[in-house]
């Protein structure tokens, strides 16, 4: 695992782990890397201090601090609105997963009851959902997922 301390196009400052280097190049080449506060796609790797040790103080050192503030609690006024902003759409809505284009559509011809929904959608299928007069929004931050 791998950190980059990122820098999206609008100057927003944030930290996000990947695999490996090539897995945040493949990803960045796709665009899936985005802004965690904005949403930008236009998100490059910033400055980073590395985090070396002398070899003579490695085995009687203790672990390297983390930052003043973890990565759970917003610290900053657009990070507790988008927080807030998650919390009422999680609260509100029924996550429908990758279903989501299929549960719009249904929703939008009658064919399923309509009621507040989020999930996932590719870019095809959203757009397809946009040209049919689907009302749909992107969200800025990407749903919960249990991983391993």
């Amino acid at each position: 695992m791998i950190q980059y301390a990122l820098k999206c196009a609008d100057g927003h400052d944030f930290d996000s782990w990947f695999q490996s280097a090539a897995a945040y190049d493949k990803l960045a080449a796709a665009g899936m890397v985005q802004c965690s506060i904005c949403g930008s796609g236009k998100v490059e790797k910033a400055m980073m201090t590395p985090r070396v040790r002398p070899e003579r103080q490695i085995a009687d050192a203790p672990e390297p601090k983390t930052p003043d503030r973890p990565l759970s609690k917003p610290s900053n006024a657009a990070e507790q609105a988008l927080s807030e902003l998650r919390r009422k759409v999680e609260e509100g809505s029924d996550y429908v997963g990758v279903n989501f284009a299929s549960e719009a559509r249904a929703m939008h011809q009658g064919d399923a009851p309509e009621r507040p929904i989020y999930g996932e959608a590719k870019l095809e299928e959203a757009r397809a959902l946009v040209e049919e007069g689907i009302p749909i929004a992107p969200l800025p931050f990407l749903p919960n997922r249990k991983v391993n």
